[in-house]
Parts: C-alpha cells; sequence; structure tokens
C-alpha cells in the first residue's frame, strides 16, 4: 500500500481532502462544499458540525482503505476564526464569520489603552482591518456581547488547532494562526500582546508546526499535526525546497507578497499602505503586503469584454507584445488610465474610464495590465529591505500564467530571477511539508 498523508484543506467556499504520497504528489483529491449555517445572531457561517462530521467519517474510510495507508493528517484553514471550549472541551459558539460587524468602540478602547492606534498596529504588525477580521477582536466580542458564553470559555483556538483538537483533545497554539492580522501577538517581544493577560485571556505558548499527536482510528494509529494557517501553509514549500533567499509573490483574488528574509520592523507608513507580519512555521517574521489584484483585474475584466463585444475569457488570449507596449507607452505617456488615483481610485476609474481611446481590446486588455503590474510592483517593493540579498521572485496562482505580467516584473527587477511556480495546491503541500519528517517521510522536495 501506498503512505500518504492526509490534509484537510478548508477554505471559506471549497472544502478539500487531499492525500500526499512519500514524494509529495497527490494521489488523490476530493473537494466538497457544505451548505452553510447561521450563528446564534442570524449571520451566515461555516457549519462547523458537518465539516467535522465529514473529516472523521473521510477518517475511517481511509484507515479502512486496502489502498492508501494512511500515516497522518493535517489541516489548512483560512484564518482570522476562534473556537471557544468550557471546562469540559465543548464548543460554546459557531465558528463566527469573520465578516461580522463588531462594535468599533471595542478595537478603539485597544488602540487608546495600548499606545494609539498606529503604536498597537505597528506592534502587532496588523492593519485594523475591522469587523472581525482581527480575531483576537473575536475575544473582546465575545466578552462584550455575549458575557454569559464568555464566563464559561475555559480554552480558546484558532480554527485550525480546533480541527486538530477534534481528533486529539488537545488544546495547542502554533505561531502561524497568532501571526495573522490577530492583534494578539507582539512582534516587538515575539510573545502575546500585554492586552490579553490584562483582559485575563490565557493562550496556551505557541509550539513549532512539526510536533505531532498520535490517536487511533479505526485501530490504526495516526499521526495528527496541530494545523497551519493557509496563507503561511502556502509558504512552506519554497522555505523547504530551495536554499535561495526569494519572494513569493502569490496572486490570486488577493495578491499576497511575502518576503521571510525581511527582518525589518513593520512601520506605521507600510502599515498605512496595507502591509502586516504574518509569522512562519518557525516563529520568524515574514513582511507581507497586499494587493486586490485579482479582485480588480475580474472585475475590469468583464467590463472591457461587454465594451468590445467579446468573449469574457478573451484576456487569456493576448500575449506578451513588446510593440504593442511600447506604443502604449508612447499614447499615455506612461500615466495610469485604470488606477489614475492609485488602487484607492479603482471605483471612481470604473465609472469614469473612456473605453473608447482604445484602438481595440488586444490594447485596453495590455494597459490594464500595464496599470496592475504597476500597482504590484509597488506593493512589492514594500517589502524589500535596503539590506535585500534576495535573488529569486516565485510568482504562483493565475497570474503566473499571464505573459504581460511576467515580462512586465522582469523588466522592473532586472536584478532578480522571475520564476512562474507549478507548485498546486501550495497551502495544502505546506500542511503536508511541515509534519513530512516527523512522520517518517524524508524524500526531499524542490522548487522548480
Amino acid at each position: 500500500m501506498k503512505k500518504v498523508i492526509a490534509i484537510f484543506d478548508i477554505g471559506k467556499t471549497n472544502k478539500k481532502l487531499l492525500l500526499f504520497d512519500e514524494h509529495f504528489q497527490v494521489v488523490f483529491q476530493q473537494e466538497q462544499k457544505f451548505p452553510v449555517t447561521t450563528d446564534d445572531d442570524g449571520f451566515e457561517c461555516d457549519n462547523i458540525d458537518l465539516i467535522t462530521s465529514w473529516i472523521k467519517d473521510e477518517l475511517k474510510t481511509l484507515a479502512r482503505s486496502t489502498k492508501f495507508e494512511l500515516t497522518a493528517v493535517n489541516f489548512s484553514t483560512y484564518g482570522a476564526s476562534l473556537m471557544f471550549l468550557d471546562e469540559n472541551g465543548n464548543r460554546l459558539t459557531p465558528v463566527y464569520n469573520y465578516l461580522k460587524e463588531a462594535p468599533s468602540s471595542i478595537s478603539e478602547s485597544l488602540f487608546e489603552n495600548y499606545g494609539g492606534k498606529d503604536e498597537f498596529c505597528r506592534k502587532t504588525a496588523s492593519p485594523a482591518l475591522g469587523l472581525l477580521l482581527n480575531s483576537g477582536i473575536q475575544i473582546a466580542w465575545l466578552k462584550q456581547e455575549k458575557p454569559e458564553a464568555y464566563q464559561q470559555v475555559t480554552s480558546i483556538l484558532h480554527f485550525p488547532q480546533y480541527l486538530s483538537y477534534a481528533l486529539t483533545g488537545k488544546v495547542v497554539s502554533e505561531p502561524t494562526s497568532i501571526g495573522c492580522h490577530t492583534f494578539m501577538w507582539d512582534f516587538d517581544k515575539m510573545s502575546y500582546h500585554q492586552w490579553l493577560t490584562d483582559y485575563g485571556i490565557h493562550l496556551p505558548d505557541p509550539i513549532t508546526n512539526d510536533l505531532v499527536s498520535t490517536v487511533e482510528i479505526e485501530g490504526k494509529k495516526v499521526q495528527v499535526g496541530t494545523g497551519i494557517h493557509d496563507s503561511s501553509s502556502s509558504l512552506a514549500p519554497y522555505l523547504k525546497g530551495t536554499s535561495e533567499q526569494f519572494i513569493l509573490v502569490s496572486t490570486g483574488t488577493w495578491c499576497i507578497n511575502m518576503n521571510p528574509f525581511n527582518s525589518e520592523p513593520l512601520t506605521a507608513k507600510q502599515l498605512e499602505q496595507d502591509c502586516l507580519c504574518f509569522l512562519s512555521p518557525d516563529k520568524q517574521q515574514v513582511k507581507s503586503s497586499r494587493l486586490f489584484m485579482g479582485h480588480f483585474h475580474e472585475v475590469w475584466v468583464e467590463k472591457l469584454a461587454k465594451h468590445f463585444g467579446v468573449e469574457l475569457d478573451r484576456f487569456r488570449h493576448v500575449i506578451y507584445d513588446n510593440d504593442l507596449i511600447e506604443s502604449i507607452q508612447d499614447k499615455f505617456e506612461n500615466s495610469s488610465i485604470f488606477f489614475p488615483g492609485g488602487k484607492e481610485s479603482f471605483d471612481d476609474a470604473l465609472k469614469s474610464v473612456d473605453l473608447s481611446r482604445f484602438e481595440n481590446y488586444n490594447e485596453a486588455y495590455t494597459k490594464l495590465t500595464i496599470d496592475l503590474t504597476d500597482l504590484c510592483i509597488e506593493s512589492i517593493q514594500l517589502i524589500i529591505p535596503q539590506a535585500d540579498k534576495t535573488t529569486t521572485f516565485y510568482i504562483s496562482g493565475g497570474f503566473a500564467r499571464n505573459d504581460i505580467f511576467i515580462n512586465l516584473l522582469s523588466d522592473q527587477f532586472t536584478d532578480k530571477k522571475v520564476i512562474t511556480s507549478e507548485i498546486d495546491n501550495a497551502s495544502a503541500l505546506g500542511a503536508a511539508l511541515v509534519i513530512a519528517k516527523s512522520v517518517g517521510f524524508k524524500n526531499p522536495l524542490k522548487v522548480q
């Protein structure tokens, strides 16, 4: 039988089960969409009971498999989500949706009592995202808005650790979930922020992501990882697969640029420009910047297709044309047409840009990609330190297949190799890699 690590990769929309063999190849993949439910306020949220039941059922089936030898399991999930347990280890609340609103007075009180907004956000390397997106706010929100439930709270777990807990019964914490714009971690002291202690909140010290626990499933001993936050998990294949210093440009709806080799403290100015810090599995700072690039692209592509009367996916057939790019630069004198006031001008430009200025679809789409790439370059430059030693850009996600984007990046950063990554399911692969050595999977991964 083929030895495998099972990874449950839990996104907001899709939930996946992937099996990785000892060569870290996916040998089985299943995707599920579960109907959402509502929380105790009627707000939409994931149905955690359905998810955990599915996980346990799939693991029982795998444990009985005659094709695969289930060796271990780990979890990669979206962030900004907490689970609250009582003294008996029972769940007290739903997994609240991070898009749920919270009174602004909660975060404002933290800012006021701990050095002001700029200093608090700098220390925690967390932009003030509003809603419940800063997961530490979920604790303060529960304490203020639902005191009856809060008074029963004995343990607090991030989402990946709750899924691990559902199998092991162990309450643990790990760096990647804590370090994800939570307001919980003091990056100056590399420990929990003082406000948690002051509020009487006691969380477990984070353990490394390579630690596993043994459980028995259908009479078979299986190693269970602690779980990992998906953004940090997607970085793991590159950290483990290359000895070069690099920047990962992970493109999707959000473009997340991650530099694990920038140890400079985050500044208030960088925070204002949508920078933050993650923690890597070994508790190292990962300076990062974000751009809503995929969303911008999607909306504009739809508008361009409608204006020029072409198929929605026509952009996939527009190739890099240096002569066209030069003519566009001459025509528009290097000014941004689609984002004249930077990324903040997206909504206004949607209403005001005159698309009749373009001769055809190819010219318009090429100019859109030029303008998007310029925004991306600005975002990347925010995480490049003065003493930069990175040699390589890895580009993953949808824009890795955009020749115009790749060539423009290469032209801008002539001192670096720009490599389009062929790693699929990076967050799931990272979740497998962080426990691989602990469970006896020793074949090295090399990033191509």
